[in-house]
């Protein structure tokens, strides 16, 4: 089972970015799906999550209006758009599945390793 996390970088303050996560040896049909982040000195906190077949989605209070999660369960991958990006964004994300939907890392049995982003200001 492995989770690969792409598209971080480096951006400007209010810019985009989208991070695609890609599921090998396993098909994410049958999982939940999430986002999560970990900016320096912190925890690793609850981003995003979609349900497996994408019907519903929930969003930390933070990125509510500005993040939009989505899945393509033909190719295997999700996604996670970024809009209006903020300083506080920096961190590394992670792409995870689980087998229940919801925001606790817990919830959660296979991770990606992480791909950085860093807004600028």
């Amino acid at each position: 089972v492995q989770l690969v996390e792409s598209g971080g970088g480096l951006v400007q303050a209010g810019e985009s970015v989208r991070l695609s996560c890609a599921a090998s040896e396993f098909t994410i049909r049958n999982y939940a799906m999430g986002w999560f982040r970990q900016a320096p000195g912190k925890e690793r906190g609850f981003v995003a999550a979609i349900r497996w077949n994408g019907e519903s989605t929930v969003y930390a209070d933070s990125v509510k209006g500005r993040f939009t999660i989505s899945r393509d369960n033909v190719k295997n991958t999700m996604s996670l758009q970024m809009n209006s990006l903020k300083p506080e964004d920096t961190a590394v994300y992670y792409c995870a599945a689980g087998a229940r939907y919801g925001a606790s890392a817990s919830l959660y049995n296979y991770w990606g390793q992480g791909t950085q982003v860093t807004v600028s200001s």
